[in-house]
């Protein structure tokens, strides 16, 4: 698709994701905690901040000074460098990085670096002027209102889940057992030191410099038994409180570099990471948890591939019902996909969280040998998007 951008092996990283309000993430500027911690990553990585010359970030939630977008970013990365900011719910983290993968690919730029997060935690309240509204004066909350209620349809976000599990047949049973086995995937994954290559652990100071705490585990996360799981209420046709994800808070960046500086810059420049293809579709309303499995049949319709060519699989699933949706329509079990840990576990901070889904998706790759990857998933409304890459 891009045939001069390269994504360098190793110069990227995450923190880690902790649930809404159960951090000192919550009491942050989080655009100035990613700034500061892409810097430290970086650092990590031993990737200097120099090569960089172009900065896309990509969030969802409002932040103070958010206007100012990719220079308050960069600033805090500590390096002025232009940018800007792109923003299409939960496919903000992949679509950030196929717009980096443009910016290579039409020469504009050498390296670029895609910064992503969000903060649920105490999210804003906006006060809009309605002069066509008897009410005159709308005050919305912008994390919980938008998911509440989706003005095209009228209906809350869950409640597409629930349509969706009908129009596809999919039992409570089916989707229990497949969010118990998402669960028992994570932990195993957790075991054997496999986010220690993914996510950072960082420390925040306050206006002081005093320590706040470390953001070091995905907090909020528990084992649960698949008895429990059976044992919760349905809010809506399959859909519990423990078969859809969390909000939570976070950050996750990744370069874009041209082949050469990715030889340069690389931890390990034998490997090479290329982008392949991506598809975006929209499907009838109130159908969001399909949209995803429709763009996943485009996409390898474009580029003359099939399931059986994929070596890594992984998904931003909101509701494990996405997930079995997937699986009927692609033919394909779900058992072989998300095999480190997906977001319907690990939670949902919108940004960042197909960008951690990704990161996660090349580690893999490169522990089976390479191959294609596939990372897809959802947008609000309606929207799937779908990409593919290539690690050798």
């Amino acid at each position: 698709m891009f045939p001069n951008a390269h994504i360098p092996y190793g110069t990227w990283g995450s923190s880690f994701f902790p649930s809404w309000q159960s951090s000192p993430l919550a009491e942050v500027n989080i655009c100035q905690f990613a700034g500061e911690s892409m810097s430290r990553i970086m650092g990590k990585r031993k990737v200097s901040t120099s090569h960089l010359d172009y900065l896309i970030i990509g969030s969802t939630i409002p932040w103070h000074w958010k206007f100012w977008n990719a220079t308050v970013a960069a600033s805090c990365m500590g390096k002025r460098i232009p940018g800007y900011q792109v923003e299409q719910a939960c496919a903000t983290g992949l679509q950030a990085v196929i717009m980096a993968g443009a910016q290579i690919q039409s020469g504009a730029s050498e390296a670029v670096g895609v910064l992503t997060f969000d903060r649920t935690s105490d999210s804003p309240v906006g006060v809009f002027p309605e002069r066509r509204s008897y009410q005159r004066t709308q005050a919305i909350s912008d994390v919980w209102d938008n998911f509440g209620f989706d003005p095209a349809t009228g209906n809350a976000m869950l409640a597409t889940a629930g349509l969706a599990a009908r129009k596809y047949n999919i039992e409570k049973k089916e989707v229990d057992e497949l969010t118990n086995y998402r669960y028992i995937q994570y932990f195993n994954t957790k075991e054997k030191g496999f986010l220690n290559r993914v996510a950072v652990p960082l420390e925040l100071l306050n206006v002081q410099g005093k320590s706040m705490g470390w953001i070091n585990e995905d907090t909020g996360v528990r084992k649960i038994a698949l008895e429990s799981l059976r044992a919760m209420r349905e809010l809506d046709t399959c859909i519990t409180s423990g078969t859809q994800t969390h909000a939570s808070d976070g950050m996750a960046t990744l370069l874009v570099t041209t082949e050469s500086k990715a030889r340069e810059i690389s931890t390990k420049p034998e490997i090479k990471i290329s982008f392949v293809g991506k598809s975006e579709v929209r499907t009838k309303p109130g159908l969001m948890p399909e949209a995803p499995a429709l763009a996943v049949q485009k996409l390898l319709t474009q580029i003359n591939l099939k399931m059986e060519d994929m070596k890594v699989i992984k998904n931003h699933n909101p509701f494990a019902v996405n997930d079995a949706i997937f699986s009927k329509l692609l033919n394909y079990d779900w058992k072989k996909m998300n095999n480190t840990g997906c977001p319907l576990v690990w939670g949902h901070p919108q940004g960042p969280t197909l960008t951690r889904v990704l990161i996660e998706a090349f580690e893999e790759a490169v522990d089976l040998g390479g191959g294609y990857v596939l990372v897809f998933g959802c947008a609000a409304g309606d929207v799937g998007i779908a990409a593919v890459f290539e690690v050798k």
